[in-house]
């Protein structure tokens, strides 16, 4: 099970592994050979988010730090200020009128000639609609 490119995992899919560990998004970044990236935004998103994760998962928010741990693990965090001016010129420029707090995402996506594993349908739409077409396909695992 591996995609050869990097793979820049956003915030979404992050939340929904966290949210079981038996999830399948869980099970893909524990379980494949896979080369996942975030951008430190991620790790923010996330902290915000905590109590949401609680309620939501069920689970104790010692659970879900060991969870957290575990796939931090698996993940590397990439600065986002080694993030070229053209990259993130690029991504703003895709993101602007779709979602821009997605521009670092694509960013390191582009920075990495990798893939964005995203569940943001509305994101990938208009994002296919402006010839970006970097995207996990989680079929192709």
């Amino acid at each position: 099970m591996s995609v050869q490119q990097p793979i820049v995992v956003d915030t979404n899919i992050l939340f929904s592994a966290l949210l079981s560990s038996q999830s399948s998004f869980a099970k893909i970044l524990l379980g494949s050979d896979c080369r996942f990236f975030v951008c430190e935004q991620v790790l923010v998103e996330l902290f915000k988010r905590k109590e949401k994760l609680v309620k939501v998962s069920l689970l104790s928010e010692d659970e879900i730090v060991r969870i957290y741990q575990i796939i931090l693990r698996r993940i590397n965090l990439y600065k986002e200020d080694l993030i070229t001016p053209n990259n993130r010129a690029a991504a703003y420029a895709l993101c602007k009128d779709i979602d821009e707090s997605d521009t670092p995402h694509i960013a390191l996506t582009l920075e990495l000639k990798g893939l964005l594993w995203t569940g943001d349908k509305k994101l990938k739409e208009g994002l296919r609609q402006k010839g970006f077409n970097q995207f996990l396909e989680v079929s192709n695992l």
